[in-house]
């Protein structure tokens, strides 16, 4: 099964060679998966030719907001509501879960509450579950055929399912312990507030469940391929 990741942003240059820019880290994220990986840089307005130029499709994490006014976010959402139209899964992490829910009539915008970074504990339908986090902005209110399958004290709309069709993730199993340091000496200080960054410096090394996550993400593509044998044209 061929997915193809929609990369909506890019790792800080001092980051990149030794911990991987964001398509490597979800290659090896769902490396168990026995999937094959095509990278769109959409950022750049680099787009597949059509929803069928892949099995399923991977949205990536960004530093931008899905609010913001940058070229690639409309043909972004229209390619979402095309892949859902033609019947092709789609998977999003942070902005790519935030667009997924913009694109198909939810609300995006800065959580009055603040950031999140570093390892967050969330209830997936009563199974609590660590994950490391870094966002400002997330989902406010979510499309009307979406199903709440994860939520926070500070999150509430932390993983949202649209059948088998789509599956996103507010944090980001993708990222080690290693790389949210590297964003809180690249990106947090002098933005985010100091007492939270403090506390995500504190809570490195412990335990995650990335594993558990990329699970399901595996597990919705290959339901889709299993339930919808050559639906794709790649």
């Amino acid at each position: 099964m061929k997915i193809g990741i929609l990369q909506t942003g890019q790792a800080p240059d001092t980051l990149r060679s030794e911990l991987g820019d964001y398509p490597s880290m979800f290659e090896d994220l769902l490396s168990r998966g026995g999937f094959t990986f095509h990278t769109w840089h959409v950022e750049g307005m680099e787009f597949p030719a059509s929803v069928y130029d892949a099995d399923g499709w991977l949205i990536t994490g960004s530093r931008h907001g899905v609010y913001e006014d940058h070229a690639f976010i409309a043909p972004l959402e229209q390619f979402i509501r095309d892949a859902f139209a033609a019947g092709q899964p789609v998977a999003g992490i942070c902005f790519g879960h935030q667009i997924m829910a913009q694109a198909l009539g939810g609300q995006v915008g800065k959580y009055p509450g603040g950031w999140a970074i570093g390892a967050q504990e969330y209830d997936f339908e009563g199974e609590t579950l660590t994950l490391n986090a870094w966002h400002q902005d997330q989902v406010l209110t979510p499309p009307e055929n979406a199903r709440v399958t994860a939520s926070s004290a500070f999150c509430r709309y932390a993983a949202l399912s649209y059948g088998d069709q789509g599956y996103s993730v507010q944090a980001h199993p993708e990222f080690s312990d290693a790389f949210i340091q590297g964003l809180i000496d690249t990106r947090g200080r002098g933005v985010v507030p100091t007492p939270l960054l403090e506390q995500a410096e504190a809570a490195q090394s412990g335990p995650r469940d990335s594993d558990i996550i990329a699970d399901r993400i595996m597990a919705f593509f290959q339901y889709h391929a299993q339930e919808h044998p050559g639906a794709s044209r790649a």
